[in-house]
């Protein structure tokens, strides 16, 4: 559903970054119909970014990383949730 609405959601936005965290990071990992989505979303110009702590955990980090994802530490998260920036969580 994410990949839908930010590849047409693209051409109205200045930027969209999708941040992957906790459960969602072993099913971008290790769920192809996903990883279509995501690859669909980084060809649009999309920045996308798991986090590193849920995707070691996870065992999945190699893969997004194959994908073309930025694995990071999200420990700046907090900061971008208060910040003015618009966010979507499902």
């Amino acid at each position: 559903m994410i990949s839908l609405y930010t590849c047409n959601a693209v051409s109205k936005w200045d930027t969209i970054d999708v941040i992957i965290w906790g459960a969602s990071t072993k099913l971008a990992g290790e769920d192809e119909d996903v990883q279509k989505g995501i690859t669909k979303m980084l060809e649009k110009g999309i920045v996308i970014e798991a986090c590193r702590a849920c995707a070691d955990k996870l065992k999945v980090s190699d893969k997004l990383k194959s994908l073309g994802v930025t694995v990071k530490y999200m420990s700046g998260l907090t900061g971008y949730l208060k910040s003015d920036n618009r966010v979507i969580t499902i």
